[in-house]
Order: structure tokens, then C-alpha cells, then sequence
């Protein structure tokens, strides 16, 4: 059996060349994306405990005790218009659970939405809450836009694109290319100082859980502003065009979200309503528009029953025009089987079913989408939302042991940043330009961030760092 032969000097420099490269980029990436995955990673967790936190926050307006008959819901729905005479009613949520409350969602003239919970029993008002108080939109606002908008939504965006180049260059640098990197390969050597310590655990639990990290990336970049919302969502849009014969609205699905919770089917949101247009049973009142709900909802609540709904969201016309929307989806947790996802329209007027979206009529893109936000979300099963929570307390882990091992090894008492020193190659490194040319095109900010620290690195660090050099 030959022997491995020894890498010549030229080629041990190139491979050397190359790891410092790489190590720099992770560098950079990291600089960028660790403060971004540890914010992700905690407000990650409060959403996933967003029922427990609920319950124990509002438990005396939540739980109700069962009884052997309800009251129709269009009774608890007139109990509601009565206590709030100047509030349009918006959404109806039935309980999860017999012991549970029925929620009907309101909006005031100012546009804050409460929840109100009614006991299905008596037709009882429980109390109210604030949903823009709840720490899941909390948590979910700043999961999503940093509570400051669209730039918020800009950063983050660039943070996962980086994360997906920390996660290449990561992955490069974790794997074994001498008996020196095999040592530590899988293995987290306890008893060989702190600082060993810290690679082993960060490199290895890094490479381990790299591809449930880029699971994660890739379906939080979904709904990102530009990647999201510009590229992939709008070419996985559902066409209304496929409904025969229904005129449409100029809103979209999107429109009957409350505040930034994801209500509605991820491939549903960017496409218009259609309209209710069967005036023959229009109702006099147009002022409330909610005044004339008692007339339907019990049938809605039954046509739900009829078409298979277990748990789902009513939303209720908004104007003359609009439809009764029975929706249930993995998107807003209704539901943890997608291939159940269901988003059905009605006219107003005669309950006539308008439009009709399953999970048939998704493509691709969109099944994987309604299939994987129920994994992000951990709300397939317990052991779902366990794996979920130890992928987070990881995932913070890994940033923490990196900003650490950077602090120890960055210059003692100097100025510097500390950026790995990057050694002269005449060569040029096909595979990483390929790799940030691919990553660079397919996430647009995170190609104009690494074009921005590309120049930066050549124009200033590396300049300085030569300087620095010939003047020792």
C-alpha cells in the first residue's frame, strides 16, 4: 500500500493560504451575523413558549369550565357587539379545547385589535387582550424588524444571507485536513486548556447542527423583505386567475393579518381577495357592517364543520365587498399537518363558496414552505418544540464561544480588530470566488455586503495591517 505523499512546500503554503482566507471570511461573516443569531436564537425561544406564557399571563380569562351544551356562537358574537358598540368585530378563533375560551378579535376606531374571550358555555365576556401586548408579537417584532421596519428587516436579511456564508466557510474550515485538525474532529477535549476547549465545542457543534442551521436561514429568509417578498414569495404566489369567474379586490390575503402575526398561508399573502357580489341579500346596514354577522355566522361556523375544519380562523367581511375567510394553516400554528392546510372564501351575502386553496393547489416551493414553517415553529409535536429549544440554546452557544475565543486571541492592549492575517497567493482561489459569487447573486444584500467588505478589506485593513508590518 502506497504512503499519502508529503505536501511539497508550495502546496502546504497554497492549503495554508487558503484556511487563513476562509478563516478571515468566517471572520467577517461572523462579525456581522453573531449579535443578529443570538437576538434570533432568544426571541426564537419566547415564541416557542408563546401558549405557556399566554396561559400563565391570562389564565382566569382563558380557561372556562365545560358544561353539556354552548350557546350558538352567533349569541356570544352579539354579546361582543354589545359590550363594544363602537369596536367592528374582525376575526372568530373557537377554542382549542373544551376547557378553553372562544376569542373574538375586535379593532377599535384608533386600529388596535383585542382579543375578547367568551365563555362558549354562557356567552360570558371572560376579558380582554391586548394583542400587541402579547410577548409573542414582542418577540415576533423583533424577531422580524428590530421594532424599527423595513431597515430592520434589511439587516436581518443581510445577517441570515451571511449566515449562510459563515455556515460554508465554517464547514470548510471544521472538516479534517491534517492529523492536527483530526484531533479535535467530533471530539470536545475537556482536559487541553479553555482555549482548545472553546474550538471543539464551537467547531464541532457548528459543523454538527450545520444543516439544521441552514434550514433554519432559508425558511426565515422567506419572509424577509427583499429575498422573500421580492424573489421567492412572489413567484410562489397563488394566481387568483385559477378562480373562475370571481371578481377581485385590490387587497390581498395579507391584508387581514393582525398587526405582523403570519395568519394566512405564506403563498397566499401577496395574491388579491376575491369579492362577495351577490347583492340579492345584501343587508340595509352599511354603517357597522358587523350588524348583520348574526345573520351568517352560525352558518359559517357549520359550513366550517362541513368542509372538514377542526381548528381554524373566521375572519369576517370588512365592507360591502368582502368575503367570510375560513383559513386554517401551519403558518399560524392552527394546525400541524400541512397537507390539511385549507383557506376557503364565501360571499357574504348568499354564503356562496367563492374560492377554494389546499394543499393541492400549492406548488413546490409553497408545500415546502407550509411543511417547514411547522418544523421552524416546533409545532409538529413535544419532542419538535424540545429539539427546537436545544437547537437555539446551541446556536447561542456556538456565537458565545466564538465572541470568546475572538477576545482571547485578539492583540492584548493594541488597537486592532484582531482579523486572522491573510497570506500572499499568486493563485486565485476558484472555489471561494465561485462560492461568494453564488451566495453574492442568490441573496442580493448579502452580495452587496460582501462587495462592501471585499473593498473595505483591500482598501483599508489590509493596507494597514502591511504598514503595521514594515514599520516592526
Amino acid at each position: 500500500m502506497r504512503k499519502a505523499s508529503v505536501p511539497q512546500p508550495k502546496e502546504a503554503t497554497r492549503a495554508r493560504s487558503l484556511y487563513f482566507l476562509t478563516w478571515r471570511w468566517h471572520f467577517y461573516a461572523g462579525l456581522f451575523v453573531v449579535p443578529f443569531m443570538i437576538m434570533l436564537s432568544i426571541t426564537g425561544l419566547v415564541m416557542l413558549f408563546d401558549d405557556e406564557i399566554e396561559m400563565a399571563r391570562y389564565q382566569s380569562i382563558l380557561q372556562v369550565q365545560p358544561q353539556p351544551e354552548t350557546v350558538p356562537v352567533s349569541q356570544q358574537l352579539l354579546a361582543v357587539q354589545q359590550a363594544y358598540p363602537s369596536h367592528t368585530v374582525t376575526q372568530f378563533i373557537p377554542a382549542k379545547a373544551l376547557t378553553l375560551a372562544n376569542r373574538f378579535s375586535i379593532r377599535s376606531e384608533e386600529g388596535i385589535s383585542i382579543f375578547v374571550t367568551v365563555d362558549p358555555y354562557s356567552s360570558s365576556i371572560l376579558g380582554t387582550i391586548d394583542r400587541s401586548d402579547s410577548w409573542y408579537q414582542l418577540a415576533n417584532d423583533i424577531h422580524g424588524t428590530l421594532l424599527i421596519g423595513d431597515w430592520g428587516d434589511y439587516l436581518i436579511e443581510i445577517s441570515a444571507s451571511l449566515g449562510i456564508l459563515l455556515l460554508v466557510s465554517g464547514i470548510y474550515l471544521w472538516l479534517p485536513r491534517d492529523n492536527a485538525s483530526r484531533t479535535g474532529f467530533l471530539r470536545v477535549r475537556f482536559t487541553s486548556g479553555t482555549r482548545v476547549l472553546l474550538r471543539d465545542l464551537h467547531a464541532n457543534i457548528g459543523g454538527g447542527l450545520s444543516i439544521v442551521l441552514l434550514f433554519f436561514l432559508i425558511s426565515g429568509l422567506s419572509w424577509a423583505g427583499i429575498w422573500g417578498g421580492k424573489y421567492v414569495q412572489a413567484w410562489s404566489t397563488f394566481p387568483a386567475q385559477k378562480w373562475d369567474d370571481v371578481p377581485l379586490s385590490t387587497l390581498t390575503h395579507a391584508s387581514l393579518n393582525h398587526g405582523s402575526e403570519e395568519e394566512l398561508p405564506w403563498n397566499l399573502e401577496q395574491t388579491p381577495l376575491p369579492q362577495s357580489h351577490d347583492h340579492s341579500k345584501m343587508q340595509a346596514s352599511a354603517h357597522n357592517h358587523t350588524s348583520s354577522f348574526t345573520f351568517g355566522i352560525d352558518e359559517m361556523v357549520e359550513k366550517a364543520k362541513q368542509l372538514g375544519f377542526s381548528q381554524y380562523k373566521l375572519n369576517f367581511p370588512r365592507s360591502d365587498t368582502g368575503v367570510f375567510t375560513l383559513s386554517a394553516n401551519t403558518m399560524s400554528g392552527d394546525i400541524t399537518d400541512p397537507t390539511q392546510d385549507r383557506t376557503s372564501h364565501f360571499d357574504q351575502y348568499s354564503g356562496q363558496l367563492l374560492a377554494d386553496v389546499t394543499w393541492n393547489d400549492y406548488n413546490l416551493v409553497a408545500k415546502m414552505m407550509a411543511a417547514g414553517i411547522a418544523l421552524h415553529q416546533g409545532d409538529i409535536s413535544i419532542l419538535n418544540k424540545i429539539a427546537n429549544v436545544l437547537f437555539c440554546l446551541s446556536f447561542i452557544l456556538v456565537s458565545i464561544t466564538g465572541v470568546v475565543m475572538w477576545w482571547i486571541r485578539r492583540p492584548s492592549g493594541q488597537k486592532r480588530l484582531g482579523v486572522p492575517p491573510q497570506f500572499e497567493n499568486t493563485h486565485v482561489w476558484k472555489t471561494g470566488l465561485l462560492t461568494l459569487t453564488v451566495i453574492g447573486v442568490a441573496f442580493p444584500l448579502a452580495g452587496a455586503t460582501i462587495a462592501a467588505v471585499l473593498c473595505l478589506d483591500w482598501l483599508l485593513i489590509s493596507r494597514v495591517e502591511k504598514l503595521r508590518l514594515a514599520l516592526q
